[in-house]
């Protein structure tokens, strides 16, 4: 669902453009649209508010900790992570608009109930993005991807879900911080909505986000430079140099939390980082999950997105829960990290 026509409020709109109106002007613009892709999205919406409620709440309710289980990934299960992820399964499930969905989560796609109609979309997302970060107040997020099923009818599979992120038909993400933010692309634009939390909806805040084609701040674990590559530690002394770009070091700003280090740097433009290393070649990002879905919206946005020697978008997925490392940010920046990486297949 792409359209090339702006869309947004009119000079001197006092009541602003809320999400469900920004996706119906969509929807009237495309030909042959079922609105199916607009149900979809009133229910991931609705599922990031009741997030977003939980979250304001989190230290008076008892939601914060670990409950106990491990995930998938090997991580301990903090108790928002299972309730996140059990509000997006439930806003969903029922709409027929999706045929099968996938969680960061669980270690098997998750199936639409039988009694609930088949759709023609795959919803895959990481209910809570940073949740190591829950229990101190940092900023976190959701972040999901929407591909069209390729499967011809009934419930969705694997094979629904293992499609190349260059096929998306929509990404975005919502963080939770000192305001709630839905950020959003069909491939065609990057918008943000800010939640108004006395009205209880997502209005329009900042329409056709462009990430700067260089920045001065890169994102990255330091804490793991021991085993980095040859080629992204010189990468990194060089940013933190009078050789970078510019000629001025760069500034390191690292929250650990990828849905609040990636807004930051859509916003103000740099490089996130999350390489491979000498104990896990592959990162410790998923990639439909985590790298895909922003690599989709840094690319709207004018940036770029690298797994150092690969367009983020063009990797075939294999697995469920396959990793990647992951460059991502203003274009220039990425470019950069790409010719560092390149030496260590010399």
């Amino acid at each position: 669902m792409s359209t090339n026509q702006s869309v947004g409020p009119s000079s001197g709109d006092e009541l602003g453009w809320t999400l469900d109106r920004h996706i119906l002007e969509r929807q009237r613009r495309t030909p042959g649209a079922s609105g199916d892709f607009t149900g979809l999205f009133q229910a991931i919406a609705l599922a990031g508010r009741v997030i977003a409620s939980k979250v304001a709440k989190a230290g008076l309710a008892d939601v914060l900790g670990a409950t106990g289980a491990v995930n998938v990934q090997g991580e301990t299960v903090q108790k928002l992570d299972e309730l996140a992820n059990k509000i997006l399964v439930r806003c969903v499930e029922a709409g027929g608009h999706v045929c099968v969905m996938a969680s960061e989560e669980d270690e098997t796609t998750i199936p639409v109930p039988p009694q609930y109609p088949q759709g023609k979309y795959v919803l895959m997302f990481d209910p809570l993005d940073g949740s190591s970060n829950i229990d101190v107040n940092v900023s976190i997020g959701t972040i999901f991807s929407i591909h069209r099923r390729v499967t011809a009818s009934g419930p969705g599979t694997a094979q629904d879900c293992l499609q190349a992120g260059h096929k998306q038909v929509a990404a975005g993400y919502i963080i939770y911080g000192s305001s709630t933010m839905l950020v959003y692309t069909t491939g065609d634009g990057v918008h943000g909505f800010t939640l108004d939390p006395l009205v209880g909806e997502f209005f329009l805040s900042h329409e056709n986000l462009r990430m700067p084609t260089r920045g001065n701040t890169y994102s990255i674990n330091e804490g793991n430079r021991s085993k980095w590559t040859p080629g992204v530690t010189e990468w990194i002394d060089t940013l933190k140099s009078d050789k970078a770009p510019g000629g001025k070091p760069y500034g390191m700003r690292y929250v650990g939390s990828l849905v609040a280090d990636f807004h930051r740097t859509l916003l103000r433009g740099g490089v996130f980082a999350y390489p491979g290393d000498r104990k896990a070649p592959e990162g410790k990002l998923r990639l439909l999950y985590e790298c895909s879905p922003m690599a989709f919206i840094a690319e709207a946005a004018g940036g770029a997105a690298s797994t150092g020697t690969q367009r983020v978008l063009d990797v075939e997925p294999t697995a469920l829960h396959q990793r990647v490392p992951l460059f991502i940010g203003s274009k220039e920046d990425v470019a950069d990290a790409e010719r560092f990486v390149a030496k260590d297949a010399r």
